[in-house]
């Protein structure tokens, strides 16, 4: 009997859309635009630090956002009447993510060359936006302190795709088994490069570090 034949498939399923996202970095680094992709679960404190962290660059930098949800235009209402900040929605139809075409078609309602900053607030979700390539020059993530220090071992992609990691609602962490430490030593198992920033949206303790650190991100792609 002829031995079985075996195909070696090497090409990955996310192949195009890698592309598609490598093109749109290109795209951005021309134009001097730096688009941030954040994500977390539902309910981590997304809306919140983007209002307090636009408030606090809004004057430094000229910044758009984009809010994608499944349904629904209440984030983007929100975040344009506390801010200011021009944004707008992004419908998925259902998808729990965005990839780089969609990042692309929503990016093309933005002001492209009245902007330094795009803030990608992705679908509340911590598996399929991972799976993603935005083309984002960075990605980030919320990670709240009610969802416990643990989730960087039960998530890896999504902590291995992140430069930053905001651990929010540090304000109840003495209501909650939430260990800090412990939380920074799992996300360093899954990144040892990434940056973990604690914070509190609501009290607005630590988002001017957050803050910083986009201003000096998007200081550095311009300059490169």
């Amino acid at each position: 009997m002829d031995p079985v034949k075996v195909i070696e498939i090497k090409k990955s399923v996310f192949a195009d859309n890698d592309q598609d996202a490598d093109a749109l970095r290109k795209e951005l680094k021309g134009k001097g635009v730096y688009l941030l992709n954040l994500m977390s679960s539902p309910g981590s404190g997304k809306t919140t630090t983007l209002i307090r962290t636009l408030n606090l660059l809004k004057d430094k930098l000229r910044v758009a956002v984009m809010e994608a949800d499944i349904d629904s235009d209440v984030d983007a209402i929100k975040i344009k009447e506390a801010t200011g900040v021009p944004s707008i929605q992004l419908h998925t139809g259902g998808m729990c993510h965005l990839d780089a075409e969609m990042t692309r078609q929503g990016l093309d309602h933005v002001d492209m060359d009245g902007v330094d900053l795009v803030i990608l607030e992705n679908v509340g979700n911590l598996v399929c936006p991972a799976e993603f390539d935005t083309g984002a020059c960075r990605n980030a993530m919320i990670l709240s302190v009610p969802e416990g220090h643990d989730k960087p071992l039960k998530y890896p992609l999504m902590f291995s795709v992140c430069d930053l990691v905001l651990v929010n609602k540090t304000d109840v962490m003495p209501y909650f088994d939430f260990d800090l430490e412990k939380c920074r030593e799992y996300v360093r198992l899954r990144n040892p490069k990434a940056t973990v920033l604690p914070i509190c949206a609501k009290t607005g303790e630590g988002v001017e570090a957050f803050a910083q650190w986009l201003l000096e991100e998007v200081r550095n792609w311009k300059k490169q």
